[in-house]
């Protein structure tokens, strides 16, 4: 008795911040989060976790849209010079951030002004902060403030994609008297300018934020947003339990699909389940996310068959990713077979077939090249094993000697950032939506660890043409230096393309208004729950 006593004090003390009920008779949307959720600071919003409670909290200059174009968000409207240098922002005039007793005046609230978005980016790149959106302003010369409203900011250099940078949550307007007297404990004590606003958080057990009565934002009746009373995160790891919590009605939304509640809910076609049909709701949509095999191009050891392109394409070439997408993924996400760039982006094409399934072929391309006993390890994470398997047997069958590394996440990814890994699975969700993101991974400037090249991709043509592409102005233009970008990459194989992954939103019958986007951001001001 005396431990089970203690145990429930545990539970009943656990770390907390903020105070506050709910009510029960409200309209709450219920998520779960299985990862952890470590900061509500938009400064390390650097996860999916942190970034979707980011989203209901705060807002930056531009947001975008369920079709990824940048609209305005407390930016009424924007202008860009003609040498693409300088962005001149005019700044709406009724946005307030949540109210807080530190703000020295009767309505414990006030005005966003231009100042606000100096020093909240002027915060990110302290190097003191430590923010890992740092690198966002790389190519900003500086950012001033005209007046209240008149925001400028000029580059160093023109870049295309700057405007949907902005659109990250790290860009988050915050207002420096709550930063400054929170210190390291803003991080639970947020005070933003979002459709909900803080209201309680037990770290690891449930976060809860409520309507905030003061948004900007109206419909097109001009009702006012958002029109949920409130928002209950809870953290519960275990992905079968919080399906089970689903089919009871506990949650209200889950994203995304895990392995053990697969083909239970799921047929081989991707669809739902007769049974679930007329349950649940199920709404899919192309994902930037690329999954991909990448090798360590730089790797000193001549010994190393993967130095050889041959190899790397006859890899490419080596197994069905169509049979592996409708036997472990059920249909989920759309086979490898055009480059780095995901459905979604300019750049895309969905005519130019690097590599599709050719046994023959790699057979052919292994015999030119491949020494007898050559083996080869494939680095991974337990999560991603099944399809590792397959594709060790798939290779096993053509000659090569496949092994499996299995690692947990954290130290997998230390591997391939320090480049101890020769041949490794990765994926890349984009951090904005431009097929620049993906193409960084190739330019020599970004080797790992101080960039996202983790393959040590290096090529003269590809760096030069990368570097032009980040200049152009004209979106046809780009588009097709992206899709020459992309040939360059497939044609020498640093990379081994899986699939292109897909949202997958299931929700109760009674939410209406969750709409699905290619980043797969959770949007809820406009979400209504019957």
């Amino acid at each position: 008795m005396k431990h089970l006593i203690i145990i429930c004090l545990t539970a009943f003390v656990a770390v907390s911040c903020g105070k506050g009920n709910i009510n029960d008779n409200k309209q709450i949307f219920r998520y779960n989060e299985s990862a952890n959720i470590s900061s509500l600071d938009p400064a390390y919003a650097k996860d999916q976790a942190m970034i979707w409670a980011d989203l209901q909290l705060y807002n930056g200059l531009v947001e975008l849209d369920k079709d990824l174009s940048v609209q305005p968000s407390v930016a009424k409207h924007w202008t860009i010079s003609a040498d693409a240098l300088t962005y001149r922002f005019t700044l709406r005039s009724d946005v307030y951030f949540h109210k807080s007793e530190l703000f020295k005046n009767k309505n414990n609230t006030r005005k966003v002004t231009a100042d606000d978005f100096v020093y909240s980016f002027g915060r990110i790149i302290d190097e003191k902060v430590a923010s890992p959106g740092a690198w966002i302003f790389g190519n900003v010369a500086n950012f001033t403030a005209e007046n209240d409203t008149t925001l400028v900011i000029r580059l160093k250099k023109p870049y295309a994609p700057f405007l949907g940078l902005l659109t990250m949550p790290y860009c988050s307007v915050v207002p420096k008297e709550v930063v400054s007297h929170f210190g390291k404990d803003f991080r639970c004590n947020p005070i933003g300018t979002g459709a909900f606003r803080f209201k309680m958080w037990k770290e690891g057990v449930k976060l809860v934020l409520v309507r905030n009565e003061d948004y900007f934002e109206t419909d097109e009746q001009g009702n006012h947003l958002p029109y949920l009373d409130a928002v209950s995160i809870s953290f519960i790891i275990d992905k079968q339990s919080v399906f089970l919590e689903f089919v009871k009605g506990n949650i209200d939304f889950i994203s995304g699909i895990d392995a053990t509640y697969k083909d239970e809910v799921l047929t081989r076609s991707g669809n739902l389940q007769p049974k679930y049909q007329n349950k649940i709701n199920l709404a899919t949509e192309p994902y930037l996310n690329t999954e991909y095999l990448g090798f360590q191009m730089d790797n000193t050891d001549t010994g190393n068959p993967l130095q050889n392109k041959k190899v790397r394409q006859a890899i490419n070439y080596g197994f069905d990713r169509k049979k592996m997408m409708r036997y472990l993924r059920n249909n989920i996400g759309l086979a490898g077979e055009n480059g780095i760039i995901p459905k979604g982006l300019a750049g895309y094409d969905s005519t130019a077939v690097f590599y599709n399934y050719n046994p023959q072929k790699a057979k052919e391309l292994l015999k030119e090249c491949l020494q007898n006993n050559a083996s080869i390890t494939l680095a991974t994470t337990a999560a991603y094993l099944d399809l590792c398997k397959y594709i060790q047997q798939e290779l096993i069958d053509l000659g090569l000697n496949v092994k499996i590394d299995v690692s947990p996440p954290g130290a997998l990814r230390e591997q391939i950032a320090q480049g101890k890994s020769n041949w490794f699975r990765g994926s890349w969700i984009a951090d904005y939506p431009d097929a620049e993101n993906y193409l960084s991974l190739f330019y020599s400037k970004n080797f790992s660890p101080q960039g996202p090249n983790y393959t040590h991709f290096s090529n003269k043509q590809f760096d030069i043409l990368y570097e032009q592409s980040q200049k152009e102005t004209d979106v046809k233009k780009r588009t097709e230096m992206y899709k020459r970008l992309n040939a360059i990459v497939m044609e020498e194989s640093p990379i081994v393309i899986l699939y292109y992954d897909q949202v997958l939103r299931f929700s109760q019958k009674n939410i209406e208004g969750l709409e699905t986007n290619p980043m797969n951001l959770l949007i809820l001001k406009r979400v209504k729950k019957h």
